[in-house]
């Protein structure tokens, strides 16, 4: 990875430590539930037949709870107490045979279960590939830190939000069934029992929602820092020799270590807020039972019987409270990180803005249009290619690869850029073909600025071929149709005969065979990558050493073929020297300055491309 690329990063990771500092404000965790709700409602109306056969087997988990105290209660009162203990051991059987049924209930409720989960897993899956194809696209500079945030969104984000939902739906799905349960056969026993049970129930369920909002800006919180300190990370060991190179490693180490502090404050937040939703618990969960033996003497005062205390004192041990304080473990931290991850996914498809990751994707209004000015290049045809006062460095400070740069090249010319490596050839093709703004200076193509264009523009403009060939799933036309998905099947049998193609298409299995890009070598991946610049519509084709898989014939004939399709300019990075003798001048980059000319001409004015082709020579 280049300076300029490590630079940017940093920056990159700046904005996003500074971005994942979210106030803990309950406004913002009702607005994540008001940018959700329109995404749920949608999806639990898909799954209304699994939430209604959910709700069935729930219905024997509530008649199961109702009937262990109510049988605890009669195996007391009408049983042992009376002096009747085979009526007692008789209703104390038919506890026995309802517990028994909690189990093939339980099955059938995690049956179900899966059904909402999977779903849900597999549409965050897809949403999430969505969005970082679109980063990329949208921002080609920042594709390698939107893939590595894709990839915290494939791999912890969307398990989280699996795990989350699944144990919300889980437990909050039993608190309900099991509160009603349980309430009913209070209330059946003997109604004073509730009187009794459920006001510290419902004081602990207040002070617990009063946490959830700051819970939630606090998960928000350590999300946003760990993606940013995953992100900083992984692009940290291929930088390394970049950041000695520059002298900038105490300046990345300054940063990762602000991105540590930022990670470890946002942790400690979350275990404060999560120790505050533990005191709610400790309320909810074991007040009930503290105030029910409290008042027992008014209870039995009252004419309940100590069957009904008894059964009450069941409920709420082996039943209720334990749901309420599964439900509210649940719902204080799955909970939590269900809205905050949910939210991050739904925030980045909000408007084409990525606010979650820091990132902005702009996209032109439908049926915009730009009013273009040509350059003053004086009388004749249009250049296929201007550009002038260029500037461009790998950050500030350090020397330029270029400065003052000015090009102009025909339409229809055939042009090779030469130097050594790492001098800035790749850089400058991605100058030229909009993907790096540059410092200072303006560049053009066919009189138009380079500068604003959308993924779209640009694509119609001109064609760079990495040296890395992609090849996508799908057939042989959709990948040789790709950037003209409208090419009629003419075009694009006449690039597959003009590239030579036809036997690499048979042996994939005609055009509509799909293609596994896995097992392509590296020539026929970079092989249809040329198929697919001839069937471009764009006039300018840019080769950044994407025929070096090629052998030298093979190499030719696509280059020829490339320069021969109707008003066609190429521009090609060269790492051979038969590239640079098939082309009408060369360019050569050497850090200091640059040259322009023919072989003969270069062979002659310039030092370091004889050195270039005397080394080409021999090498062979």
């Amino acid at each position: 990875m280049r300076p300029a690329a490590v630079a940017e990063q940093a920056g990159a990771a700046r904005t996003a430590g500074a971005a994942s500092q979210p106030s803990p404000r309950p406004a913002h965790h009702r607005g994540a539930l008001r940018r959700l709700m329109p995404h749920a409602w949608p999806f639990l109306w898909r799954h209304r037949r699994v939430l209604l056969r959910l709700g069935a087997w729930s219905l024997l988990e509530s008649a199961q709870t109702f009937l262990v105290g109510i049988c605890l209660a009669r195996a007391l009162d009408q049983g042992f107490l009376a002096g009747q203990p085979t009526v007692g051991l008789g209703w104390l059987a038919v506890a026995a045979v309802s517990i028994l049924l909690a189990g093939p209930v339980l099955r059938g409720v995690f049956g179900q279960l899966s059904g909402l989960v999977e779903p849900l897993r597999d549409g965050l899956v897809r949403r999430a590939v969505r969005q970082a194809l679109n980063r990329a696209v949208a921002d080609p500079a920042r594709a390698s830190g939107a893939r590595r945030a894709a990839v915290s969104r494939l791999t912890q984000q969307t398990e989280i939000a699996r795990d989350s939902f699944a144990g919300l739906v889980l437990t909050v799905r039993s608190f309900l069934f099991i509160a009603a349960g349980a309430l009913v056969g209070m209330f059946a026993l003997a109604p004073e029992l509730l009187l009794v049970v459920l006001p510290p129930m419902l004081l602990g369920l207040v002070l617990f929602l009063l946490t959830l909002a700051p819970m939630a800006a606090a998960q928000r919180r350590f999300l946003d820092a760990d993606e940013a300190f995953t992100d900083r990370a992984g692009g940290l060991p291929g930088q390394l020799r970049d950041l000695v190179a520059c002298g900038v490693t105490d300046t990345a180490g300054e940063e990762t270590g602000a991105l540590v502090e930022e990670a470890a404050a946002s942790a400690r937040s979350l275990a404060r807020w999560t120790a505050v939703r533990t005191l709610t618990l400790g309320v909810a969960g074991h007040l009930p039972v503290l105030m029910l033996l409290a008042a027992t003497p008014w209870l039995l005062r009252q004419g309940v019987t100590t069957g009904a205390i008894m059964g009450a004192l069941a409920y709420l041990v082996q039943s209720l409270l334990p749901a309420l304080r599964a439900m509210m473990t649940a719902v204080g931290a799955a909970g939590s990180r269900l809205v905050v991850v949910l939210d991050r996914f739904v925030a980045v498809d909000a408007d084409g803005a990525d606010t979650a990751g820091g990132g902005t994707r702009r996209t032109a209004e439908p049926g915009a249009r730009r009013a273009f000015s040509f350059p003053d290049t004086g009388p004749g045809p249009v250049p296929a290619v201007w550009c002038r006062g260029v500037r461009v460095s790998y950050g500030a400070g350090t020397r330029p690869l270029v400065e003052g740069f000015s090009l102009s090249v025909g339409a229809g010319e055939r042009i090779a850029v030469v130097g050594p490596s790492g001098i800035g050839k790749s850089t400058l093709a991605h100058v030229l073909s909009g993907l790096h703004a540059p410092d200072e200076g303006t560049v053009r193509l066919a009189g138009q600025p380079v500068s604003g264009r959308s993924p779209r523009e640009l694509a119609r403009m001109r064609v760079l071929l990495p040296q890395e060939g992609y090849v996508f799933a799908g057939s042989v036309r959709e990948n040789l149709a790709q950037l003209e998905p409208g090419a009629g099947d003419e075009r694009i049998v006449r690039a597959v005969a003009a590239l030579r193609m036809e036997a690499l298409v048979d042996r994939l299995g005609g055009l509509d065979a799909d293609v596994d890009p896995a097992s392509l070598s590296a020539g026929e991946r970079q092989a249809l990558c040329l198929g697919r610049a001839y069937v471009s519509p764009a006039p300018l084709l840019i080769l950044d050493e994407s025929t070096c898989h090629l052998d030298p014939a093979a190499e030719a004939h696509a280059e020829d073929a490339l320069a021969g399709r109707p008003d066609t300019t190429l521009l090609v990075i060269a790492h051979r020297l038969s590239s640079a003798l098939r082309a009408d001048r060369i360019l050569v980059l050497d850090g200091a300055g640059t040259a322009l000319g023919t072989h003969e001409s270069l062979l002659r004015d310039s030092p370091l491309y004889r050195d270039l082709a005397g080394h080409w020579n021999a090498s062979g």
